[in-house]
């Protein structure tokens, strides 16, 4: 086995900072009282000079695995050239203490939540190194500099590589406290560089998890009862068994059938030919009627809980003269990643190893060992790349599922691949909810007062009521909080109630890329153009007015109006609508350009500007708006499950129809940079891409989007 230093630099609550060297196979063996928990990876050095940076966080598409080591390698300063990235193991962060912390990738919170400690970790590695350089030759350290991983003693001439000293910095007292580098004077960090991913992707030699193969692997396809809350009764295996490649029949609790064989197509095939029993369970009534009169029952209710007050917007809507009242309502949503959900397990009575596509390994760790019954020092987690996550892959009923088959066959490797059906039917949908709008108009045509009523569901209150407070769910509230940072609503308003009433049918909600930003600023954005253009007002303009506190917003907003030249009068036959936001620590806005076709829209362009503090690669950031709004907008245009006898409809990609290129407007990314917080970038522009849509939409038909899809309004060609 090569040997090579692990220069494993550690943000401790003290200040301090922990550095090792070990042999691959030893390094977790290394004191866990020097590797403290606030690490979000650690830095490896080979004696070429090679760097390899190990990362808690996955990789789905979003980059961050770039980013993140941009940062690291930027107080570090490596080679860049040199620099690759491994993902960390979730078993190996909880034998040495939780040294890398949180393995959750969501909620745009990699490079937000990790900048810091992986950017101190390069600085005190850096440091180290340079110490044992100076030690090594007798010199002053501040006489040393460092760039591209070499180190110099300027006087002398004398240089090293990092390779050549890191046993010895390994043995270096490590800093009291480190120095981090201003974002102005970054060269690596902040820079559009390559994707370190890129290259394998070109080539076709990054593997997915679907892709996986190992020695003597069998292959699961697994049914589900249809109904959300349905169980298996029965089946009868006697065909299905005499079907070519078959080895066997399972039942998976009373949760699911299993067929395995040699091939996951032989196993698919003797799937549809089981005569399975399922018992409905109590759901089997639940419908979008049912749903939708329960939703509507919450519009209606006296009073809700409360997550957003100023002033007495009831009394001031009660005495107003010019009330405008809209209901609006946001359905299902699958999040239909391309890469259907799988798993591949590998079960003995001693060990549990599981290859997952997951956004959590930690989560995922603690799943397999309840599933397998092992100890969690007992099993293990290998991640490769996502094939798109959006959410779903935050929750871990796969990798549980996969897990019980295993361990019905077990020392032989089983890949559970579920079929785009069975994925697209028991999904973690996005929340369905319905919304109230009542608004007052002042003399002046400025919009005075706002009850904001939204009915539906609540993720935690779902599948996690631990997370509730006092029964009721703050989370719901994303983006329409008052205040400062995170979530927070672009305007002042002098009366102002957004209260919530929880209803929470069968059919299972999730995080789905955006959350509750996307339903509540769709809701928020088109009710205030609403008010807009019933004051007679132009809709930028409205909306600065309301404004003035809120800078970072009005700063968004101004530069995509500016790129958009929305004070001049738009081209013939072009129309276009505009929002606002603020979400996932950052400023998102939007001006969408639409024209007409016959009767049909067409969306032609999308200006989005975003400042997300501290761009650490504006070209990731610029892709990920790009990427969010065909994601939304795919959503926005088609997206929508349908419920019937409690289960979902909507089975492939022929009934849940998806953007197509030919729909995909041009998008132009503006990314500003106050540098004084740290935002992330995935999620925000799909909150403002939807209603600026549909805002445009409004003037170029007249007619008002409340209900989404857009598909639905006829206004779309089939």
């Amino acid at each position: 086995m090569s040997r090579r230093c692990f220069l494993k630099a550690t943000a401790a609550a003290a200040g301090t900072f922990a550095l090792g060297f070990a042999t691959h196979a030893s390094a977790e063996t290394s004191d866990p009282a020097k590797t403290l928990h606030e690490l979000g990876g650690w830095v490896m050095i080979y004696p070429n000079n090679d760097v390899v940076i190990r990362i808690s966080r996955s990789e789905m598409g979003q980059g961050s695995l770039t980013g993140l080591a941009q940062l690291l390698a930027e107080e570090l300063e490596c080679d860049w050239a040199r620099v690759r990235t491994e993902y960390a193991s979730p078993r190996e962060n909880l034998v040495r203490g939780e040294i890398w912390g949180d393995f959750q990738t969501g909620g745009s919170g990699s490079i937000r939540e990790l900048h810091e400690p992986l950017r101190q970790a390069g600085a005190a590695a850096r440091m180290m190194l340079v110490a044992a350089a100076a030690k090594q030759w007798g010199f002053p350290q501040g006489e040393c500099q460092v760039a591209s991983g070499i180190i110099r003693h300027t006087p002398s001439g004398e240089s090293v590589s990092f390779g050549e000293v890191a046993h010895l910095a390994a043995r270096m007292e490590a800093p009291a406290s480190v120095h981090l580098k201003k974002p102005e004077d970054w060269r690596i960090a902040g820079q559009p560089l390559k994707r370190l991913d890129t290259p394998e992707k070109l080539t076709g030699k990054q593997l997915y998890c679907i892709d996986l193969s190992l020695p003597g692997m069998l292959n699961a396809a697994v049914r589900s009862c249809p109904i959300f809350g349905g169980k298996l009764r029965g089946f009868k295996p006697d065909i299905a068994r005499s079907m070519p490649g078959v080895r066997d029949i399972l039942s998976v609790e009373d949760l699911a059938v299993a067929v395995v064989a040699d091939r996951w197509w032989q196993a698919k095939t003797a799937l549809d030919a089981l005569e399975i029993d399922w018992d409905p369970g109590p759901h089997a009534a639940v419908s979008d009627a049912t749903i939708s009169d329960r939703l509507k029952e919450g519009l209606d209710d006296e009073r809700g809980y409360v997550g957003t007050e100023v002033g007495e917007a009831l009394s001031a809507i009660e005495n107003s003269e010019r009330v405008i009242t809209a209901d609006y309502s946001y359905p299902y949503q699958a999040h239909a990643a391309m890469e259907p959900i799988n798993a591949t397990v590998l079960y003995t009575p001693e060990r549990c190893e599981i290859w997952a596509p997951t956004q959590h390994a930690g989560a995922c760790l603690e799943t397999i060992a309840e599933a397998s019954g092992l100890p969690a020092e007992s099993c293990e987690v290998h991640r490769l790349h996502l094939g798109g996550g959006f959410g779903r892959r935050l929750y871990h009923d796969y990798a549980r599922m996969a897990v019980l088959i295993a361990k019905q066959i077990p020392g032989t490797p089983v890949k559970m691949i579920w079929s785009r059906e069975e994925d697209m039917t028991h999904d973690y949908y996005h929340p369905i909810t319905r919304c109230r709008m009542t608004g007052t108009l002042d003399a002046k045509g400025r919009l005075a007062g706002l009850h904001m009523r939204i009915s539906g569901q609540s993720i935690s209150g779902s599948i996690a009521p631990h997370r509730l407070v006092d029964g009721n769910d703050p989370r719901v509230f994303h983006g329409l909080y008052i205040g400062e940072g995170n979530g927070t609503l672009s305007y002042s308003i002098p009366d102002l109630l957004i209260d919530h009433v929880m209803y929470n049918p069968s059919i299972r909600p999730g995080s789905w890329r955006g959350v509750n930003l996307n339903q509540n600023l769709f809701y928020f954005e088109s009710f205030v153009d609403e008010m807009a253009h019933a004051a007679g007002r132009d809709p930028l303009e409205f909306r600065l007015e309301m404004m003035a506190e809120r800078p970072k917003h009005r700063a968004v907003l101004e530069a995509v109006a500016e790129r958009a030249s929305w004070r001049q009068a738009a081209p013939e036959g072009t129309y276009r609508g505009i929002a606002v936001a603020n979400g996932y620590g950052s400023y998102v806005a939007a001006v969408a350009e639409v024209s007409l076709k016959d009767t049909f829209v067409r969306l032609d362009r999308l200006i989005v500007a975003i400042d997300v503090g501290n761009a650490v690669n504006p070209e990731l950031i610029a892709r990920q708006a790009e990427g969010a709004c065909a994601f939304g907008l795919s959503a926005a245009l088609y997206g929508q499950c349908n419920v019937k006898g409690g289960a979902i409809q909507q089975t492939n990609f022929d009934t849940y129809r998806v953007l197509r290129l030919a729909d995909m407007p041009e998008v132009e990314t503006i990314v500003l940079q106050s540098r004084d917080f740290w935002g992330g970038g995935g999620e925000p522009p799909i909150a403002v891409a939807t209603p600026a849509v549909m805002n445009a939409v409004f003037a170029a038909t007249g007619q008002r989007i409340r209900h989404l899809p857009l598909a639905q309004s006829g206004l779309l060609p089939v």
